[in-house]
């Protein structure tokens, strides 16, 4: 049965359900996403999302988390809570004849989480743990680096997990006061499939949902990536340097541009071996072990991302080679050939992302999120396999911006 767009009534707010029914496994999959509940909504106190998702996942302040563990170990269930830029998500899996227990323990943590002063040490611990870590991850601190220019003066500039200093000022009234703002009906979509039927299940999770106050709809401003290019040096003790670089995309409208964008983007860099900046970069000069440069489209914010690693040495020949291979592909599009070769990968390829039900439902959501079709996947694959070389090539020289390259380079020199 196809994904389908449902809706459940939950103390008069009317709640999207994206649901798929699949008896192959007599298994459930259910997550409740909270659009605004991410990082985008950190504001001053960096990192406050990610932290409030670390507790969420660190039981009830009843129970505590090593026997709520116990309670879903038991019962072999999986609840977990994560957070990304956009949203917050509480997923929740396991065998059919167990959902009943589990929509009680979801419940159960929804309506009292572990807000206690020991578990908010504890995160806090392993959250600060992992800021320190990250200073010697070099990539991260070419990305960070990078990010800090290219959304400058937005959301986007800030790293999800936070700083020290961020993280050792959030409080404990601040993590409730983030959760009772951002965890709340107007802001839900309930993700639901595998061997159950809505009509069977939504009392028990209106039931289980109505714990949630109704609360105000959030709406995310577009971010626009900044086109003013520049390049950030990071010294550090390494023995190679991390070239991280990106420019803006300008996304007129999504779902006419998938197509060519995705052709486009498998062309430039992001299909490995065979793209021009894997063909440039490592195969001809032997400058890196990989390069990757990925044109990123959403609703919220689209841009041009790429990395690569390289030596000391080679550090300045490989960032004034990524400037050529993306400056000659806008002047030049690309040939017949790689138009070929791109629809034969992408046509073979895309399917098997939706084998599974979690990655259908994943997808199907994506698309509701971004406001396209809900079989939009398929019907991108349709409009891949008709376009012609000239179309795709008008399009890559319509977008100089992605030319406007930005870097970020973590490096001894």
């Amino acid at each position: 049965m196809a994904v389908e767009l449902k809706h459940l009534q939950i103390n008069n707010t009317n709640i999207p359900v994206i649901y798929e029914n699949n008896s192959q496994l007599p298994l459930f999959f259910i997550q409740i996403v909270f659009k605004g509940a991410g990082s985008v909504s950190d504001g001053k106190e960096l990192g406050i999302s990610n932290l409030t998702s670390s507790i969420l996942n660190e039981g009830t302040k009843k129970l505590g988390v090593t026997k709520f563990s116990e309670k879903l170990e038991e019962r072999a269930l999986s609840l977990s809570v994560g957070s990304g830029f956009e949203t917050m998500n509480f997923t929740l899996s396991g065998t059919k004849d167990e959902i009943d227990n589990a929509l009680t323990l979801l419940n159960e943590l929804l309506s009292n989480p572990n807000f206690t002063k020991t578990a908010l040490n504890k995160v806090k611990e392993n959250t600060i743990i992992s800021i320190l870590e990250k200073e010697n991850d070099f990539d991260y601190q070419a990305n960070k680096g990078l990010k800090e220019m290219i959304f400058k003066g937005t959301a986007l500039q800030n790293t999800s997990i936070g700083t020290q200093k961020s993280i050792e000022a959030i409080t404990l009234k601040d993590i409730e006061s983030f959760y009772n703002s951002y965890i709340n009906l107007e802001n839900a979509t309930i993700i639901l499939g595998g061997d159950i039927k809505l009509d069977d299940i939504s009392q028990k999770i209106q039931q289980t949902l109505k714990i949630l106050p109704s609360g105000k709809k959030v709406e995310i401003a577009n971010i626009q990536a900044n086109d003013k290019q520049g390049t950030k040096t990071i010294k550090k003790e390494t023995q190679q340097a991390y070239i991280y670089f990106a420019a803006p995309l300008y996304i007129k409208d999504l779902e006419k541009e998938s197509a060519i964008l995705k052709v486009a983007s498998f062309v430039l860099g992001g299909s490995g071996f065979g793209s021009r900046m894997m063909e440039e970069i490592r195969v001809k000069r032997g400058l890196a072990y990989t390069a990757v440069l990925r044109l990123l489209p959403s609703k919220t914010y689209s841009y041009t991302h790429g990395y690569l690693q390289t030596s000391l040495k080679n550090e300045e020949e490989a960032k004034k080679l990524v400037s050529e291979v993306v400056d000659n592909f806008i002047k030049n599009g690309i040939t017949q050939k790689e138009l070929d070769a791109a629809k034969k990968y992408l046509l073979g390829s895309e399917p098997l992302r939706n084998e599974t039900l979690s990655q259908r439902l994943s997808s199907t959501f994506r698309n509701y999120y971004d406001n396209l079709p809900l079989d939009f996947n398929s019907k991108v694959l349709k409009e891949i396999e008709k376009l012609s070389l000239k179309e795709v090539n008008d399009y890559i020289k319509e977008h100089k911006e992605i030319g406007k390259l930005t870097f970020s380079i973590v490096s001894a020199n």
